[in-house]
């Protein structure tokens, strides 16, 4: 395993991380929970202590599971949860109503209710989910830095905020932690998102890093997705997106063969030698899942295989 400070001042973390989304059960398809539950003490085995979630994963059931999977090691990882997307409840059994809510109130009752979920005194790296239009984030930020002050937050981050509005929460106090979706299907974080978190010296913590398991190399033009799965409405698995697809995937595979790695693996890698990433989180669904993902570790591309894949990809 490989390891790294998430930011200045933020805690070592395994440079692999578990995401844990599939735990919550939902718009992943049909989830083995047992098998999900598995995954988990998979990685802590293989000595991943990085595990992202969320509140929203499952309406809370992502931060349950994950906690009774880990069991009294939850003390001993990082468990890196996020906040900022309220929702009515589903027991009508229809699709839960989400908006977005960031406001100092939520930011309150969020962060009390992952903790009692979680059954942690603190929650070792806490980040704002996505961007509320309605609140300022530095009122956002006033109320996450009290938590903090009050031994309930370890470091403070974001997600899936512009370069410019990173810049804006960071005037009002640190942030430690970015989390950017990033792969080789994905490279717009590389503009500018990426250089600033080098500047200022914050973690990066990169989601998507298969592109929803578009570049494990397991899906084609003719897979479908039923409607309790994301995948069916993402863009890079629409009809369309398989020209390009097909011409990427077909250098990944190149590569695999020429280095004796597989395709996963070397797209895992490529994103974890990028200088700003800490962190590369990919979910699994069962330890040999993770086990797959584990074999990104240990080794380097060659600056010929990295330069044909950059070649190939949007």
């Amino acid at each position: 395993m490989e390891y790294a400070e998430l930011g200045q001042g933020g805690p070592a973390v395994s440079r692999l991380g578990l995401g844990c989304e599939p735990l919550g059960g939902t718009d992943w398809g049909s989830v083995d929970a047992r098998q999900a539950a598995a995954a988990v003490g998979r990685a802590l085995d293989l000595g991943i202590t990085l595990f992202d979630t969320a509140d929203v994963y499952g309406l809370g059931r992502s931060e349950e599971r994950l906690s009774e999977a880990l069991g009294q090691r939850r003390h001993e990882v990082v468990i890196v949860s996020k906040f900022g997307v309220a929702w009515e409840s589903d027991e009508g059994g229809g699709r839960a109503k989400t908006r977005r809510d960031c406001s100092p109130a939520h930011v309150r009752a969020a962060l009390e209710a992952s903790l009692r979920r979680l059954r942690l005194e603190r929650v070792p790296v806490y980040l704002i989910h996505w961007p509320d239009p309605a609140t300022p984030v530095a009122d956002t930020m006033a109320a996450l830095l009290q938590c903090q002050s009050e031994g309930k937050i370890g470091v403070i981050g974001v997600s899936n905020f512009p370069t410019a509005l990173v810049a804006e929460a960071r005037r009002s106090g640190p942030v430690t932690a970015i989390e950017v979706s990033y792969s080789l299907i994905d490279r717009a974080a590389e503009q500018e998102l990426l250089p600033d978190a080098r500047a200022a010296r914050a973690g990066v913590i990169a989601y998507g890093t298969l592109a929803q398991g578009l570049l494990g190399g397991r899906y084609g033009p003719d897979s479908r997705f039923g409607e309790d799965d994301r995948r069916h409405r993402l863009a890079h698995f629409a009809p369309d997106a398989w020209p390009r697809n097909r011409e990427l995937l077909g250098r990944l595979e190149r590569t695999a063969r020429e280095i004796g790695h597989g395709v996963a693996e070397v797209a895992i890698r490529w994103v974890l030698e990028h200088s700003a990433v800490t962190c590369a989180i990919v979910g699994a669904r069962s330890p040999g899942q993770v086990e797959a993902n584990a074999r990104a570790l240990g080794w380097r591309l060659d600056p010929g295989s990295r330069q044909f894949l950059c070649a190939s990809a949007p």
